[in-house]
């Protein structure tokens, strides 16, 4: 199986849209009541937060990507 890379963005926007869905859900439901407008601020905080959490993610990743990972001293000593 191919591994693919984590995207938290991704994962906060999915997890912000199903709490929506579910209140509205409920709603429909009538084990509550959800006022229409509700999800509009919801859907949108939520969608900023997961922009946030890409361009965090995204620095974070070009951050680790630009540190260099060999050693610029010398090697083993082989002459001996």
């Amino acid at each position: 199986m191919l591994r693919h890379e984590l995207q938290p963005g991704k994962l906060v926007a999915g997890a912000v849209l199903l709490l929506v869905g579910v209140l509205y859900a409920g709603d429909a439901d009538g084990a509550w009541e959800t006022p229409w407008f509700v999800a509009i601020p919801l859907v949108t905080g939520g969608l900023c937060l997961a922009g946030a959490v890409a361009l965090v993610t995204g620095r974070v990743r070009r951050r680790r990507r630009s540190i260099p990972t060999t050693t610029d001293g010398p090697g083993p000593d082989t002459t001996t």
